[in-house]
């Protein structure tokens, strides 16, 4: 089994933010395998299914971001997984727009929500599905930068990374994280 998270934060006034681009792709997956999200708790929204003939939970923390790893230890506790079971999805300052990356584990990156989910599981043992949102103008900060959302322009291209990312999750459940790692992380990259 595996458990899938979308980072994000709860509201409709966060709902096309930078910051919510892992709540995305859950919606992205849901859609895709037909899995509803009907089950409200552990500090969640979360749905179970089949991926690429795998069991998956698909989960929206309700914590906000910054508070992340708070709904994912009740979540690993109750279904009894470990950090090598969970994929993490988020939004990644440091990749150019529309880029996707993929790591089997690692620091938080100064990614907030990556840090609280570190903290709470005392691992960096699982994976990320990251997706690049680049970095603001010097003129305005990241907090309001990842809150904002998205220039008419850049539209598409993040509609189109949010299904690759959904297609990545499909990738590393059926073929592995390395084939994934392969595929994704050869392309451009760093802000």
């Amino acid at each position: 089994m595996k458990l899938i998270a979308g980072l994000g934060n709860p509201g409709e006034e966060y709902r096309g933010s930078r910051h919510n681009l892992g709540f995305r792709v859950i919606e992205e997956l849901f859609l895709k395998h037909r899995i509803k999200l009907n089950q409200s708790k552990y500090r969640s929204l979360f749905g179970e299914g089949e991926i690429e003939k795998e069991q998956v939970i698909l989960v929206k923390p309700l914590t906000f971001v910054n508070l992340s790893g708070e709904a994912l230890l009740l979540l690993k506790t109750f279904f009894s997984l470990e950090p090598p079971d969970m994929i993490v999805i988020h939004d990644d300052l440091d990749l150019k727009k529309g880029t996707i990356r993929i790591r089997a584990r690692g620091s938080s990156g100064g990614h907030k929500g990556v840090e609280s989910i570190i903290k709470h599981l005392e691992t960096e043992e699982f994976a990320r599905v990251r997706i690049g949102i680049g970095r603001p103008s010097p003129s305005l900060e990241e907090t309001a930068y990842v809150l904002e959302g998205f220039e008419k322009e850049e539209k598409e291209m993040i509609a189109q990374a949010v299904r690759e990312a959904a297609d990545a999750v499909g990738i590393i459940i059926k073929e592995g994280l390395g084939e994934a790692m392969n595929r994704y992380n050869k392309r451009g990259g760093k802000e």
